[in-house]
């Protein structure tokens, strides 16, 4: 298999060619109609990352499925806005569509101005992956799981500072969710990504640090930091031994790292019920699930209207936490 890569301006753009095999599934003549042409993935992030990851290995699943060649456009910059603000002005006749990580739900909280409605501009198509993010500590700290953290935390003059890996991220709000659920005074130290976070963390400079379990399980293994917890509601398949914060005496707490499809709104019902076959099949199959479990990522397996649904209660959710933390991005 050939692949193509175009650089224009800041676009990086990849298409996936090949000998293809049409979907033998029988279909409506609606369906059948699509697609004609090449198809645009659009990642509005930059390439290399997870988002970026998963949507290739999509398009290359999807190229095998439906006979036409899937590019995978990166528009980045400003938080994914760019990109994702490109879908929602798209024709929603299903040859531009968007794969985004939380940032989709979380823009929409921490910042004032968007120029798209996170909720009514677009078709939510398919949950694509999780993956939790985790509570690590300096090695050299003096707890081992999530009460002696707090317990330690409270006698600390001024609170405790926790890293992130940008502000108004994931990873910053697991910690303000964590704050919030607790009752400790925390204060967030904001990184530009990981590395340099993990950097301070190492070296004592800051005694804590929210970030996806992907990133932080080879220190953890490595004995390099400990791991207090795990952000989702069940343990993470890459760390089994690292309880959840939720079973320590936090019941309630989730705050996980998600991947997700989307077309602009109003595309046809059999064209999102036919990616969310694809999406799920692709995510599901034999081929990718040792990726998943050496990133520690768990595959989507959700239909449309639970999609919606999820979609729904993040925004609500990441709403309810920001306001009530405070947190203020622009």
């Amino acid at each position: 298999m050939k692949i193509y890569t175009k650089h224009v301006s800041r676009l990086a753009v990849i298409a996936i060619s090949g000998v293809v095999v049409a979907m033998s599934v029988p279909a409506s003549a609606s369906e059948s109609s699509w697609p004609q042409r090449p198809v645009t993935i659009v990642v509005p992030f930059p390439p290399g990352g997870m988002t970026d990851v998963i949507a290739r290995r999509l398009a290359q699943d999807m190229q095998q499925q439906v006979g036409q060649t899937i590019v995978v456009e990166n528009r980045a910059g400003a938080s994914g806005q760019i990109g994702t603000e490109y879908v929602a002005r798209a024709k929603p006749d299903g040859y531009t569509l968007l794969v985004s990580a939380t940032h989709h739900v979380i823009n929409p909280a921490v910042r004032s101005h968007l120029p798209y409605d996170a909720s009514k501009d677009f078709t939510p198509l398919a949950l694509m992956a999780t993956t939790p993010n985790l509570l690590v500590v300096n090695k050299d700290l003096p707890v081992s799981n999530v009460q002696e953290f707090i317990e330690w935390g409270k006698k600390e003059p001024g609170g405790v500072m926790f890293g992130s890996s940008s502000i108004g991220g994931a990873t910053h709000l697991s910690g303000e969710m964590f704050k919030l659920e607790t009752g400790l005074t925390m204060t967030n130290v904001p990184y530009k990504g990981a590395a340099p976070a993990l950097t301070d963390l190492l070296g004592g400079q800051i005694p804590a640090l929210f970030h996806d379990v992907a990133t932080m399980a080879p220190y953890v293994r490595d004995n390099r930091v400990k791991a207090l917890g795990v952000t989702s509601k069940t343990r993470s398949p890459a760390l089994p031994d690292v309880p959840t914060i939720a079973e320590q005496g936090i019941p309630g707490y989730e705050a996980i790292t998600w991947i997700g499809f989307y077309g602009p709104a109003g595309m046809p019902a059999d064209v999102a019920e036919k990616l969310n076959t694809i999406a799920q099949a692709s995510m599901n199959s034999d081929k990718a699930r040792p990726w998943f479990e050496q990133n520690g990522t768990e595959p989507g397996q959700m239909n449309l209207v639970e999609y919606k649904a999820f979609v729904d209660n993040e925004l609500v959710k990441w709403k309810d936490v920001v306001t009530r933390a405070g947190v203020k991005v622009e």
